[in-house]
Formats: structure tokens, sequence, C-alpha cells
């Protein structure tokens, strides 16, 4: 089953998809801009971790992809809680040509859709770098909120940077689309 957005498709991660996951884990530009600590990653860690990846885990990964340019980035809901019906959402766009044309916000309302309208989930969190202000305008769009900061939490460039807490709601998701009919329905 893949997910689908008005201009990505949302699918398992392949392993042919590999190649270009490591060259974005490798890349210190796009690392920058991510939550998490990263390290250099090999090809053997890269097939190790697919390894990992289970239809079971309360950790889902996603590729994101589009007919025209193959895969662009990757989604996930992570540390899904069935018991209160709530997850973690992350994405990360690779090349930064694809960047500005829509198919971040696209990938986080198929991603919203998916969560609220096919697992019965109630709530996503997420969290933003505070000088990553592409994103955090992004999900606002999306109609995630900030409900809070934690003060120099991430450690870039010998600096230390806020850590933003957003999420939605289900009530916020449907009210979006209400409004700006998003789904067309």
């Amino acid at each position: 089953m893949n997910i689908e957005g008005r201009h990505v498709t949302l699918r398992a991660i392949e392993e042919e998809d590999l190649e270009i996951l490591q060259k974005w884990a490798n890349n210190p530009e796009i690392q920058y801009w991510l939550g998490g600590w990263h390290f250099p990653t090999n090809m053997n860690d890269q097939k190790k971790w697919f390894s990992s990846l289970s239809v079971g885990s309360n950790n889902q990964r996603f590729a994101v992809e589009t007919k025209d340019l193959g895969v662009i980035g990757t989604a996930n809901l992570v540390d899904i809680d069935w018991k209160n019906k709530n997850a973690f959402h992350g994405l990360l766009l690779g090349d930064k040509d694809i960047r500005g044309k829509g198919y971040g916000i696209d990938t986080i309302m198929a991603i919203t859709k998916y969560a609220f309208e096919e697992l019965g989930l109630n709530r996503l969190d997420g969290t933003i770098i505070e000088y990553n202000n592409v994103s955090f305008n992004m999900v606002k769009k999306c109609g995630w909120k900030e409900e809070g900061r934690q003060r120099k939490w991430y450690f870039r460039k010998n600096e230390y940077w806020d850590r933003i807490l957003v999420g939605i709601t289900k009530e916020d998701y449907f009210a979006l689309i209400k409004e700006n009919n998003y789904w067309g329905y």
C-alpha cells in the first residue's frame, strides 16, 4: 500500500533506495537542518538499518517519491503509541534543487492524512531547530502549532540552539482541510 499525496507518493523503503539515502546521510548540509545526531555512515550500516525495518514496528519510515523525479526524500512516523494514539513525525527532503516546490507540504499533508484517517491516531508531534525557519513555516501551513521550546537543546557549528516543539491534533487537521479543501472534499 502506498500513501498518496497530491504530488508525492510515500512508499516502503527498498534496498535500491539505500545508495541515495546514504548520500543524504553523509551530506553535512542536509544534516545541519535535522534534529538528532548524525555520524558518517557506510553502506554496511545502511544495509543493517534497512534490515531492521519492519511493518510490525512502532517506527515506520517511508521513501518520498514523485513520478518525474523518483525518490526525493524520506518521511516517518516513529514512536507510535497505540494506547495514547500519537506518534512523532520527521521529514527529510534530499537534494536542494527540489526544495521550495511544495513537495514538503504535500508530504506532511499526506502523512498527516494517513495518521489520522487510516491509522486512527489523534496527534502528531515533531521538533525543529530554531534557525530552520523554512521547516517551521512549512509545518504551520500544514496546521501544526508551536507547543513549546527547549532552550539550547541542539549543538551545531559550535553554538547551542533551541528545539521548537510542534504538534497537530486530529481536530486541527480536519479544521485545516475544511478551510483549505486540500484534498478536494
